[in-house]
């Protein structure tokens, strides 16, 4: 057992924690658990615990169940909304195993790993810091019909408003969570909100994107809200993205690789620039992983500041990909944002195919076309098309057509996991496009 395991043990011992979750996500991102009593949890960092696969999204068949759990004892957490009335808990993380004591194929955490460990053979660590939206309802006993709670805008400030409370009170569990939080506001659409916290290397970055979304919806239930990452859960109003911010940084100098002040490109290295090309080149296939659901297409539309358009830029938000302006003395923070995953991506699975397309850029040495200074959504298709921009995929079911065109996002997330993933998507594109909507009705059953 090495020394953060034992430190594990002994704060587990000083603050009486009674119960430890053991946490893992199946392919869709649900966060699944196996709660221990705290007395085994020594045993649990040695050996690991058995649990059926067979039972979760994605993961096995009945006839190979049997897997088992071995904690991450960096990602040991206090849970900080235990304690008070009920027994305190903590959480940790844990990679998932076959039998055979091998890393499973199908683990979402493994395809991370795997892509980042890829990045480190090149020399450079990826860097990424989300930019998570979400919407807090009240409860009407209609969740269908529940209402926005609030009645702000962007950047919107009252000393009175609820959702300022509730915000802070989230911020202060994600601290005690040792989730580094930089800004917190009111996002564009009425009971829209957004929390960032501070980028990290990408597995680490993963681990608090899983815990800021049950921690979101967890303290919203003690105000009798309930929030949602839905990407788009109100029509005619803008939906609610995760913006991820990337670079690659030196694993010998910790210098921002993406940086070059000598460059006349937003100050973008050459390697820089082939991720974003990777990336753009990629981009239809990627949909499919970083907005994946039937939902997710219903933001992604012109109008509501989603992009839709196949391009980069520095400033202009129409495009896919947009370089943040370079400040003198903070080379660290070059980067670029990725604008088109949303929240109800798998972090882990959306991180791994985002890092593999920039990666395949910088292996083959590709170059991005021309920056677009001009607002996309102002053109016409006959311009789209002469400036060489595409458009992303308008639907679930024609992203999924581009990621089965694409061997890169199969090999990125690998077979098991590529395959499940399908499987799931295609049940559920297949669910929406034969289910009889109240749209339909209102606007048919009289009139035919």
């Amino acid at each position: 057992m090495d020394e953060k395991a034992k430190a594990v043990l002994q704060d587990v011992q000083d603050k009486h924690v009674r119960f430890i979750d053991l946490q893992f996500t199946d392919v869709l991102g649900a966060t699944k658990s196996v709660t221990i009593p705290a007395n085994q949890l020594e045993d649990a960092l040695t050996r690991g615990v058995w649990f059926d696969g067979s039972s979760i999204q994605g993961f096995a068949r009945i006839q190979e169940s049997d897997m088992f759990l071995r904690p991450d004892s960096r990602t040991y957490r206090v849970l900080p909304w235990t304690g008070d009335t009920l027994p305190l808990r903590a959480r940790i993380i844990c990679d998932v195993h076959g039998p055979d004591g091998e890393p499973f194929e199908g683990d979402p955490r493994y395809a991370l790993k795997r892509q980042v460990a890829r990045a480190e053979a090149l020399g450079y660590t990826f860097n990424v810091g989300p930019e998570l939206e979400f919407f807090l309802f009240r409860k009407n006993g209609d969740l269908h019909h529940a209402l926005p709670h609030d009645v702000g805008g962007y950047f919107d400030f009252s000393p009175n408003d609820e959702a300022q409370r509730v915000r802070a009170d989230i911020v202060s569990a994600l601290q005690a969570l040792k989730i580094d939080v930089e800004a917190e506001h009111h996002e564009v659409a009425i009971g829209q909100h957004e929390i960032d916290f501070r980028y990290a290397d990408a597995l680490h970055t993963a681990d608090n994107a899983i815990t800021f979304k049950y921690t979101v919806k967890g303290i919203a239930a003690k105000y009798g809200l309930f929030a949602t990452f839905m990407p788009k859960p109100i029509f005619g109003i803008n939906g609610s993205g995760m913006h991820c911010h990337q670079s690659l940084v030196s694993t010998t100098t910790g210098a921002n690789a993406f940086f070059d002040g000598n460059s006349p490109v937003f100050k973008l290295s050459t390697l820089a620039q082939s991720f974003v090309a990777g990336q753009l080149a990629h981009a239809r296939a990627l949909a499919a992983i970083v907005a994946p659901t039937v939902n997710s297409y219903k933001r992604l539309t012109p109008g509501y500041e989603a992009p839709v358009y196949i391009c980069w830029a520095q400033r202009n938000r129409s495009a896919l990909i947009r370089v943040p302006r370079y400040s003198p003395g903070y080379e660290q923070a070059t980067r670029v944002e990725l604008r088109f995953p949303d929240p109800s991506a798998n972090p882990y699975l959306a991180f791994a195919v985002m890092l593999a397309a920039g990666l395949d850029g910088i292996e083959k040495g590709m170059k991005p076309p021309a920056p677009v200074t001009d607002d996309v959504y102002e053109w016409g298709d006959e311009e789209r098309l002469a400036n060489g921009v595409a458009v992303l995929p308008g639907s679930l079911k024609e992203a999924l057509d581009a990621m089965e065109s694409d061997p890169l996002i199969r090999e990125a997330l690998g077979e098991h996991i590529y395959t499940a993933f399908l499987r799931a998507k295609l049940l559920e594109w297949d669910e929406y496009r034969t289910h009889v909507s109240e749209w339909e009705r209102e606007r048919y059953l009289e009139t035919l």
